[in-house]
């Protein structure tokens, strides 16, 4: 290994949340130490083509109206991962955060930021990752899974939520008011995933934990979510003012202790390593009820995941470089294992 730490940022993808893959590395590159990292970018573009031309202009985040840039030096293929001591995958959504770009790093035998190849494939799964979560007794929203060709069907009256099994961002997700609503509703989830949920609405107070760590991972403080709409959609999500964080969120300390320790547990029981954000509902009774889990959390200073750690004490550049060593460390004990 250098002197200094080669770090491989993959951005972009082939997901609808591709935009925000290259908002969050634009983040990161900003803040890993030149000193420490020696960075290059590998962006893969919406066609799956890896490549990074010098100065690529790329869209600006939803409600600014400037474009951006991603910084130099950059790489323009996948042979570029060989040369990394580590690779920082930022890509969000299907095509990078289900396994799918973790099984290529575990081919190239690179060590890689973030959950292996398994739970993330499970966690980009809503379907998968509730019966996981069910069966190690952590509540989740109950819900029915239609896959192509079922009858549409809703057992849990109005108004629910009718969503793509395995996207992310809020994509491709209504909130249905009305029977009429329904069949629309399973159309454009279905334009996004040939696998749909039909999830029953929760109606409590959503927060979110970010969980960091290998073998024995930590929570952050827990936030609160005010969403500046009827739900936490897209919108809510991205644009200015979409979206209040209020930490540590108004809930008795006993319940947010509670929270922090589910969401360990599931962080545990899906197998994730690194970073992930999991989010929930809590109902008028106090019942804490799991989301979902993000094993690539957005991740520019600002996002949720980074605001939660530095709340906790962590601040954004010691916590690229905690994640960056539990990825070195991971590796180190995975090569001693015979395959």
């Amino acid at each position: 290994m250098s002197e200094r730490v080669r770090v491989a940022v993959l951005a972009g993808g082939r997901s609808s949340e591709h935009t925000i893959s290259l908002a969050s590395a634009r983040s990161v590159l900003a803040a890993l130490d030149p000193g420490r990292y020696e960075t290059q970018v590998i962006e893969i573009g919406r066609d799956g083509r890896w490549a990074l031309p010098p100065a690529q202009t790329v869209p600006a985040l939803p409600g600014s109206t400037a474009a951006a840039t991603l910084p130099l030096p950059t790489a323009g293929s996948p042979a570029a991962l060989g040369a990394a001591d580590v690779v920082l995958p930022l890509l969000h959504g299907p095509f990078g955060e289900d396994g799918t770009v973790q099984g290529l790093l575990e081919l190239a035998g690179v060590p890689y930021v973030g959950s292996g190849v398994a739970a993330s494939a499970l966690c980009m799964d809503k379907d998968l990752f509730k019966a996981v979560l069910r069966d190690r007794g952590i509540a989740v929203a109950r819900s029915v899974t239609l896959r192509e060709g079922d009858a549409v069907e809703n057992p849990f009256g109005y108004p629910v939520f009718v969503k793509p099994a395995r996207l992310g961002s809020s994509v491709g997700i209504s909130k249905v008011r009305s029977p009429e609503e329904l069949e629309p509703a399973v159309a454009l989830a279905r334009r996004h995933d040939e696998k749909v949920l039909v999830e029953e609405l929760q109606p409590g107070i959503e927060v979110e934990v970010g969980v960091l760590g290998n073998r024995e991972p930590v929570a952050s403080v827990v936030g609160e979510i005010v969403a500046n709409a009827d739900w936490y959609d897209y919108a809510a999500k991205y644009d200015e003012g979409g979206m209040e964080l209020v930490i540590p969120a108004r809930l008795p300390a006993a319940t947010l202790e509670r929270v922090q320790r589910v969401a360990v547990e599931s962080f545990v029981a899906t197998d994730c390593e690194g970073m992930a954000r999991v989010d929930f509902f809590v109902l008028p009774g106090g019942e804490v009820v799991v989301n979902e889990l993000n094993t690539i959390p957005g991740f520019t200073a600002t996002s949720v995941y980074a605001k939660l750690f530095a709340a906790s004490g962590i601040p954004y550049e010691a916590l690229l470089d905690r994640l960056i060593a539990l990825a070195l460390e991971r590796h180190e004990r995975r090569r001693k294992l015979a395959f």
